[in-house]
């Protein structure tokens, strides 16, 4: 049987891309892990077949493995994901599709706007990094609409958070959360590789969240992808709650300040701060009020200088480790009300819109919404689309 001249290094880069172990790697492709071994140390060669086993099982072009090196994978978006002197890191297969689904997604839906007549939005790319901060949060707030009557209407934070996202929607910006590749529940998306992009489109703006990270974090995420659409900045923003803001782009910075101040605007937080009360006292009486997460009234508070690094710290692991706590079990939710979330309400309202009026492929409609097409007809039913 003949050997494929596969490149050793490729091999191994590509392993190692996925995040897979040689164990993990044997059960997929059927093969030994020490024979696997073999063809990263260049000992061994696999088969043509078993190459395009574990071309598919890494999620590679199998035509990757006869480059000499392993390429360098860039992004179609930019990348903020810088930390202080850290370097960015790796493209994750998962994070490269999940980018490159958005961006075809979004194109579609430009069209199909075009196609209805649609004006360009006023709100993407009317600031610049630098901006007045009270400007941006204030222009951000007056497009969604959003005033202290909504907060109070807001059973819990949670509430108030979907309703944020409706407001998105209906201001124009496609809002997609998922915490998967796809359809696909054996490729989770890491937030350690990323929490959130924004795709600037002055038709069709996009925000994706990662929908594997805790909803307390995701609202932060979500305010400062607000930020990132309003600069008309596209990106991979670098929103992580459990670094020191200190540490980050300025670019990142700045959207991180515009989002804190839609949340919570500081005049009326630092008037509300008890300072006889500890974080998380306070943390939480000031989120049951803004309606927001107490994770996001604890940054308000560090970003401010009312609180030490340490103790936010301690604080916000004690809360991801509580909700990771009360995940244990759960479920993946109804179906069918997952796909609009997955792929953006008034996204998916228009592929299945145009499908039922014969205007489009259902196997298109379906791929686009990575679902089958036998599912159309009940997706549209439940969205009450006719």
């Amino acid at each position: 049987m003949t050997s494929a001249l596969v490149s050793p290094p490729v091999l191994r880069w590509a392993r190692q891309r996925a995040r897979l172990n040689l164990e993990i790697v044997g059960q997929k492709t059927h093969v030994a892990a020490d024979k696997i071994a073999s063809w990263e140390s260049g000992e061994a060669r696999p088969t043509f077949k078993q190459a395009q086993s574990l071309a598919k099982a890494l999620h590679v072009p199998f035509g990757y493995f006869f480059l000499s090196q392993p390429p360098q994978e860039t992004l179609a978006i930019p990348d903020f994901r810088t930390v202080g002197s850290r370097e960015k890191g790796s493209l994750s297969s998962e994070l490269r599709e999940v980018v490159t689904e958005a961006l075809r997604r979004q194109d579609w839906f430009r069209d199909y706007l075009k196609e209805q007549g649609a004006e360009v939005l006023p709100m993407v790319g009317k600031f610049v990094f630098g901006d007045e901060i009270e400007t941006v949060a204030h222009d951000i707030v007056r497009t969604l609409k959003l005033s202290m009557a909504d907060r109070d209407g807001a059973p819990r934070w949670e509430d108030f958070l979907g309703l944020l996202f409706d407001r998105a929607e209906a201001a124009g910006i496609s809002i997609l959360r998922s915490g998967i590749v796809g359809n696909n529940t054996h490729r989770p998306l890491l937030v350690e590789d990323f929490r959130g992009f924004a795709l600037c489109d002055p038709l069709a703006p996009l925000i994706f969240l990662n929908g594997a990270d805790a909803p307390a974090a995701q609202f932060f995420t979500f305010a400062h992808e607000l930020a990132h659409i309003w600069t008309g900045q596209s990106g991979i923003g670098e929103t992580r709650p459990e670094v020191s803001s200190a540490a980050f782009l300025e670019t990142e910075r700045f959207c991180d300040v515009v989002a804190a101040e839609v949340l919570v605007p500081q005049a009326e937080f630092q008037q509300r701060w008890n300072r006889n009360l500890e974080l998380a006292e306070n943390a939480r009486a000031l989120s049951r009020i803004f309606r927001v997460s107490p994770l996001v009234t604890a940054r308000r508070a560090l970003d401010l200088g009312m609180v030490p690094w340490e103790s936010y710290d301690g604080f916000y692991r004690a809360e991801i480790d509580l909700w990771h706590g009360t995940q244990q079990g759960r479920g993946g939710g109804d179906y069918y009300r997952n796909i609009p979330a997955r792929n953006g309400r008034r996204l998916t309202a228009a592929v299945v819109t145009k499908a039922l009026q014969r205007e489009m492929l259902w196997r298109d409609a379906a791929r686009l919404l990575a679902i089958q097409p036998s599912q159309i007809q009940k997706l549209a039913e439940e969205m009450d689309i006719r």
